[in-house]
């Protein structure tokens, strides 16, 4: 066999990587030879730039640090944009407009338009010069000087705002503002003035001073739901923006810092007042002399009278969020931005709810501390047939109705009791009304009292806080009260309930919290037979040319079963006893079947009457803005009232619907007829709150246990149950009504269908 290797084909190997090892080690004495000569003529010929001694620290170590910091700065800068950019994905950015929708009520009648149909038609020449610069002289002098940031104006703003404490002057400029509303919202956060600068500048890159202008003319927000200049002049002063006089655009100019504050339909002195420091700002800004804006001063604009123009502002609002989702779902080759929306809202109920509202407020909101309130009335299906978001829209466009989250105390509990009722319990179970302990809390009832056993029927018409407490333990089973309250929240989802519903061991008595909204159609699970309806405000969305494109009974969300028609039939005898002989007697409806539950929580800071009838369902709430007490207000005085005024004009010419659980409604009993006389004025008003001392309402409570112990040891003889006095009391120990916590005599019940 021939030899494959050859007999030195070691030695030859071994050679051969003794020469590449040779070859290496040559290679980089050779490199790191040159390399070193390299750096020995780079450092020689830096050695000619040297600066040493003071030099050094004050020209050479600043200028590092400065590039050093600046290449980080500008890194950090680049981050901080990132989101900004963002917003400028679409191409169609200029062109792209916000929604322009006509509303109009249930019948087809205008009620009112929200978004901004853009006016481009109008030439920045057309403008009259007084009107662009009343605008510059007030929100931006510079505006022809800076990049988009006015770096000397938004110091002088912090100067001015810091000497005076408060924000007296804004930095913002028009192209800053403007950036704000093509791209951003109005929310006061850090973040969002960071987007807003960098847009600006953005901006500033890509349209011209005069482009900027015009779009800044044509878009912002002028108060009245009206957008731009032109459509301003238009619902102010009924003619076009080329036609305004100085002291016209002087009131438009103002316009732009607070639309809703200074809006002349709403606020004429205002608008004026603020209309003369437009007017000084022409003449400190060198546009316009004393004399030639004395005239202006002397003859103040006047605008046409919309006072009878009553829109639903708060309703409208609300419709057109729910617009803008709706158009979402619509593909995006569909461009039409142009539509008429016909609603759910009734105008009678609305106005009649707001008049409500409105009389209750100014005739006893002193006496109660009470500043506010809202209500919501829906029908069956979810459809809100009228909103009351705040007392004053002009003052105030927080709703607070849709946007407040209250906690809504025993008005709570129908929720607690639903779940009772869908795990084995009855109207008739037995609950022993008797002391309880989660941990180290402790449930009170009114004046500290039990009522012993008591059936559900009974816990729920006197509002007793122990029993509900009990439920949730015993819907928990073994383990424990916990699990009890996640099937109550549960059911409370089930109903339609979206609020957080923080688990506490107070929740099954109302201490999370919730929207008057949400509660309204959630309690219209109940006469819906359990069918749990979405709220809406959408009945149609059709084009501006008339073509429909989007239907509720259609499009919409179908209703779902959310608990089983007898149980709903259950509940709602049960809440029936809360109207008739409980807490709520002042919102007994004559002849309309009616059930419902008052809340009130701790330190009467929030006043609730949610209840419905075979027809529609709605919650009524009173309070305060800042969370501060009221005067023992309670769910059963104004709020039940207020739900008894807007119920009566719902339930107008409107064929009366059996309510399952109660039967048709029957006439009030005389005597009850009478006592709801002696409560009320010859309007129909709740009496002013009474003023009790505690020594009395001690006195009181102890008398009313005396007589509860005479009652049982009378019935106990006699072999019977003994139907135990009402102690009303509301999801945190305090009376839903007061009357009810010292009732003149024994309240006479009206006939029901159970």
């Amino acid at each position: 066999m021939p030899k494959i290797f050859p007999d030195n084909w070691m030695q030859r190997v071994r050679n051969w990587f003794l020469d590449l090892d040779a070859r290496l080690d040559s290679t980089l004495f050779s490199s790191a030879a040159g390399i070193r000569e390299l750096w020995e003529r780079f450092s020689t010929f830096m050695d000619r730039f040297y600066v040493g001694h003071w030099k050094r620290w004050v020209f050479v170590e600043p200028l590092s640090e400065a590039a050093t910091m600046g290449a980080g700065g500008l890194l950090v800068l680049l981050a901080l944009a990132q989101p900004a950019f963002r917003e400028t994905g679409d191409e169609d950015w200029l062109k792209k407009s916000d929604l322009a929708v006509s509303f109009l009520d249930r019948y087809g009648n205008p009620i009112g338009n929200r978004g901004i149909k853009h006016n481009d038609s109008i030439p920045l020449e057309d403008f009259p010069d007084n009107l662009i610069k009343a605008t510059l002289a007030t929100e931006d002098r510079r505006f022809y000087d800076h990049f988009g940031i006015d770096v000397a104006g938004t110091a002088r703003a912090l100067v001015t705002n810091a000497q005076a404490g408060g924000v007296r002057q804004g930095g913002s400029s028009i192209t800053q503002q403007l950036a704000k509303n093509l791209f951003l919202s109005n929310e006061r956060t850090l973040e969002r003035k960071v987007n807003e600068a960098f847009l600006a500048i953005w901006l500033e890159t890509r349209l011209t001073k005069n482009e900027i202008l015009k779009l800044y003319l044509d878009r912002a927000y002028m108060g009245g739901g009206t957008f731009g200049a032109d459509g301003a002049a238009h619902f102010y002063f009924n003619k076009s923006v080329r036609d305004v006089n100085l002291a016209e655009a002087a009131m438009l100019a103002g316009l732009f810092k607070a639309p809703t504050k200074f809006a002349p339909h709403i606020n004429l002195p205002a608008a004026r007042a603020r209309a003369n420091v437009v007017l000084d700002n022409l003449v400190d800004a060198g546009f316009m002399t004393e004399g030639q804006v004395f005239g202006a001063r002397r003859n103040p604009a006047s605008v046409v009278d919309r006072r009878d123009e009553n829109s639903p502002n708060y309703y409208l609002d609300w419709a057109f969020e729910e617009v803008r989702k709706i158009v979402e779902t619509f593909p995006k080759s569909y461009t039409e931005r142009v539509f008429v929306v016909r609603t759910t809202i009734d105008m009678n109920v609305q106005r009649a709810a707001e008049a409500a509202v409105e009389n209750q407020l100014r005739q006893f909101g002193r006496d109660y501390h009470a500043t506010q309130a809202a209500a919501v009335l829906s029908d069956l299906d979810g459809g809100v047939r009228a909103m009351v978001g705040g007392r004053d829209y002009g003052a105030s466009q927080f709703n607070r109705a849709v946007d407040a989250y209250r906690q809504p105390g025993s008005s709570f509990k129908p929720y607690v009791y639903t779940t009772a009722l869908l795990n084995g319990f009855k109207p008739t179970s037995i609950v022993v009304d008797g002391p309880v302990c989660i941990g180290n809390w402790c449930p009170q009832n009114y004046g500290h009292s039990y009522s012993g056993s008591v059936t559900l029927t009974q816990a729920i018409t006197r509002s007793i806080n122990v029993v509900p407490v009990k439920l949730s333990i015993t819907l928990g089973g073994k383990a424990g009260p916990k699990a009890g309250r996640a099937k109550i929240v549960e059911v409370a989802r089930r109903f339609g309930i979206k609020a957080p519903l923080i688990d506490t061991p107070s929740l099954p008595i109302g201490s999370t919290e919730v929207t008057v909204l949400e509660h309204a159609v959630a309690y219209a699970t109940f006469p819906n037979k359990g069918k749990a309806p979405t709220p809406h405000a959408v009945l149609e969305v059709r084009t501006g040319a008339g073509d429909l494109v989007w239907r509720f009974d259609r499009d919409g969300p179908k209703q779902k079963q959310a608990i089983p028609a007898s149980v709903a039939a259950d509940m709602a005898g049960m809440m029936s006893h809360v109207v008739s002989e409980g807490t709520a007697r002042r919102a007994a409806l004559d002849g309309i079947p009616t059930a419902g539950k008052t809340g009130t929580t701790n330190a009467y800071r929030d006043a609730w009457f949610v209840g419905y009838t075979g027809n529609f369902s709605c919650a009524v709430w009173y309070g305060n803005d800042d969370y501060s007490p009221t005067n023992r207000m309670t769910g059963g005085s104004l709020p039940a009232q207020t739900w008894r005024d807007i119920m009566i004009a719902a339930h107008q010419g409107v064929e009366i619907k059996e309510l399952a659980g109660v039967g048709m409604g029957t006439r009030l009993p005389v005597s009850q007829a009478q006592a709801a006389a002696r409560a009320a004025d010859d309007d129909g008003k709740p009496a002013p709150p009474p003023v009790l001392t505690r020594r009395g309402a001690d006195i009181l409570v102890r008398v009313e246990k005396m007589l509860d112990d005479a009652a049982k040891a009378m019935d106990k003889a006699m072999d019977k149950t003994p139907p135990a006095k009402p102690v009303s009391s509301t999801g945190f120990g305090f009376p839903d009504s007061f009357a009810a916590a010292t009732p003149n005599g024994p309240p006479a019940t009206a006939p029901r269908k159970n």
